[in-house]
């Protein structure tokens, strides 16, 4: 079989401008990735990098020539082991690279068999969930606006950035605007151990579902500190980025926070989610801001996990791409009508 490959970067402005506790960003840039067989299929991925993680789009470009290199002299889109392993003897880091390729190489094995990608798997898209939506560090008429906002749009389940002097106010905001809503926290680092366990108890009077990365991801210590005083379970996701991350935060956390764009594609991805489970642990899903040409695979996990957080592509203003339907954040793969992951340009 013969497979040739491109990629092509591309900037995704948001709807609105996203700040956490790190930073603002107002364009994401991704870099798309298609993979076409001899037979008219093309599979579809797409790297969205963090220079948190120590990528930009720049160093994903650098390396993609190399990775699809190793597709192409594979030549099977369903010989995925191989390849992987083959990619990471190249390339042994650039995650965001990596599963931008195991993305749209999944995307093509599972239109080649002609399945949507749950069904690839063998998952039950009954057991699909529904994505929280995250309401970023904004001066408090905005958060108020933007919670308004997200209930009126239909979604039930907030994800609230924190790590300012005004945590309390913007979560008694957001509180306010839903007071039915399910409310989830996330500190992104900013947090000292001491401070975390005290914010935690603040936000546990909002009916807060759980935290997460309240501190440092180097912070191992600190993490248990939190954990064993915390009044609201823990999550974790910068401290684990791969399985290997696993058994260090299994007895300092709750759950585990992956995400395709740190464990670099989806049979790392489902390694973590097995691994997680056999040390106890919850174990959810999250994105960075990524055209659903990634998002969409993600969706697909859905079934094997507790949490989704797959809001990525809905803080564009315009996504290229359509991907699995995500009414009011429920992850409905029972609703999507074509195979692969669902990802097509519009």
């Amino acid at each position: 079989m013969t497979l040739t490959a491109e990629f092509e970067r591309v900037a995704l402005p948001l709807e609105h401008a996203f700040t956490i506790a790190r930073g603002t960003t107002a364009t994401a840039e991704n870099v798309v990735v298609r993979i076409r067989d001899g037979d008219g299929n093309t599979g579809v991925g797409a790297a969205a990098p963090s220079a948190h993680y120590g990528e930009t789009v720049g160093t994903v470009e650098a390396v993609l020539p190399d990775l699809l290199s190793v597709v192409e002299r594979v030549g099977d889109p369903h010989a995925l082991a191989r390849i992987e392993d083959g990619m990471r003897a190249v390339v042994n880091h650039n995650p965001a690279a990596r599963a931008a390729v195991s993305i749209a190489l999944h995307d093509l094995a599972a239109k080649r068999a002609g399945l949507p990608l749950y069904e690839y798997w063998g998952l039950d898209p009954a057991d699909s969930l529904t994505s929280s939506f995250t309401i970023g560090i904004d001066d408090m008429e905005a958060v108020r606006e933007k919670t308004r906002e997200a209930v009126d749009a239909g979604y039930t389940t907030l994800k609230v950035k924190l790590g300012t002097e005004r945590d309390e106010r913007i979560l008694a905001t957001v509180r306010d605007e839903a007071p039915d809503a399910t409310i989830r926290v996330d500190a992104n680092e900013a947090w000292s151990p001491l401070e975390a366990v005290r914010k935690i108890e603040t936000a546990a009077d909002y009916d807060v579902e759980f935290v997460e990365q309240p501190v440092a991801a180097e912070n191992y210590e600190g993490l248990e500190f939190v954990h064993e005083r915390a009044a609201l379970p823990i999550a974790a996701d910068e401290s684990c980025v791969t399985a290997a991350d696993v058994p260090r935060i299994a007895d300092r956390v709750d759950i585990a926070n992956l995400k395709l764009m740190k464990t670099g594609g989806l049979r790392e991805a489902k390694r973590l989610i097995h691994t997680a489970r056999a040390h106890g642990l919850e174990v959810m899903c999250g994105c960075m801001i990524e055209s659903d040409a990634a998002i969409a695979a993600a969706c697909h996990l859905a079934p094997l996990l507790d949490y989704v957080d797959l809001d990525g592509s809905l803080l564009l203003a315009d996504d290229p791409y359509r991907g699995v339907p995500m009414d009011g954040g429920y992850v409905d793969l029972e609703g999507l009508d074509r195979p692969g992951t669902g990802a097509i340009e519009e």
